[in-house]
């Protein structure tokens, strides 16, 4: 157990547990080589019949990666880092994603960024009433990466994109409709889910125990939604995706409109880019996509400013060059085809 980290068993369950409530469980690089450390641990220990993943402080499960810690690195001149801060994470991602044992995250508060890295790609996802999931980082001027030109394009419809693009938030009825969650539970009810998996045998009584606890999260505003946002994002290019939300007499439409206006326009290019390559791709594919991606994007203005604006100097006021999405250049749109020096990810 590290300040950061709760580490401990409880039965046949193996527990980690981010503990840094007050940076909303941020994960850490440290926090990443630990978790892969551990994972690979348990799925050599017969003790362990499966893993539970959770937040401490019932605010966030995880609310991303320490962007800050890789801001400093890159404002200081410390580029050499970028490429083992997420080549370490996206092959966590993979670990998780292949898990051989089930991998059960407790989804008690905030996710988004790195949170559904460690969440979304494994087994099983349990929202509570307080699951709050986005993937924002084209406000940050950055795109939805760990695993999420994955599984975003394999949400219903165009529901993936429409949340690449604008970061808007889910709710728990709302991840449960898109398969985000595969089980919703009340928080009051954690404890006694967590003594109950500590209690079963084997995977199948892990399934049985997170089926028997699972409750109707209610309706989800965001089927109601499907139609449009399907009308609008289920457009072959980006161009005709703000062309069919400028048409559309639908308040929401809009308001999506302006959202995604809002965003770094170059990050918005990258996002539907990514998230188009990543529909035809496995999983692997994806994460090394991500890679080529990031170590590129990570190192541009944007994504400096945006990081300054949200999170350092917390004016939410950034200043995007270019600042509209029209001005964006083609290179933006071909970044992924650049091979990095270090060349592609490995696993």
């Amino acid at each position: 157990m590290t300040s950061d980290t709760i580490i401990e068993r409880q039965g046949g369950l193996a527990r980690f547990v981010l503990n840094r409530p007050k940076a909303h469980n941020a994960l850490t690089h440290d926090q990443v080589l630990l978790l892969a450390d551990r994972l690979a641990a348990w799925e050599g220990d017969s003790g362990v019949v499966a893993v539970v993943i959770e937040g401490d402080g019932h605010k966030s499960f995880c609310a991303g990666g320490d962007i800050r810690a890789l801001y400093d690195h890159v404002t200081a001149g410390r580029v050499d880092v970028v490429p083992s801060f997420f080549g370490d994470e996206y092959r966590l991602n993979r670990q998780i994603n292949i898990y051989s044992k089930p991998y059960v995250a407790l989804l008690d508060g905030i996710v988004m960024g790195g949170g559904a890295g460690v969440s979304i790609n494994g087994r099983y996802r349990v929202a509570t009433e307080r699951t709050l999931f986005a993937m924002p980082e084209t406000a940050i001027g950055f795109y939805p990466d760990v695993g999420g030109t994955y599984f975003l394009p394999r949400l219903p419809g165009a529901t993936g994109l429409y949340l690449a693009l604008t970061g808007n938030r889910l709710h728990a009825a709302d991840t449960y409709h898109t398969g985000l969650a595969t089980h919703y539970v009340h928080s009051a009810e954690l404890d006694a889910l967590r003594t109950a998996l500590a209690a079963a045998a084997d995977a199948e009584g892990i399934a049985a125990v997170l089926d028997r606890f699972h409750r109707d999260p209610g309706p989800s505003p965001l089927a109601e939604k499907q139609w449009v946002i399907d009308r609008t994002f289920g457009k072959e290019t980006l161009p005709e995706i703000l062309a069919a939300l400028e048409a559309d007499e639908n308040p929401w439409a809009r308001h999506a409109l302006a959202v995604i206006r809002s965003r770094s326009p170059s990050a918005v290019v990258v996002a539907f880019t990514a998230a188009r390559q990543g529909r035809g791709l496995d999983f692997d594919a994806c994460l090394r996509l991500e890679y080529r991606l990031s170590l590129q994007v990570a190192l541009t203005r944007d994504f400096i400013e945006g990081i300054r604006a949200v999170i350092v100097d917390k004016d939410q006021a950034p200043r995007w060059s270019p600042a509209q999405i029209e001005s964006v250049s083609a290179e933006i749109y071909a970044l992924h085809e650049t091979v990095p020096a270090e060349g592609d990810l490995t696993f």
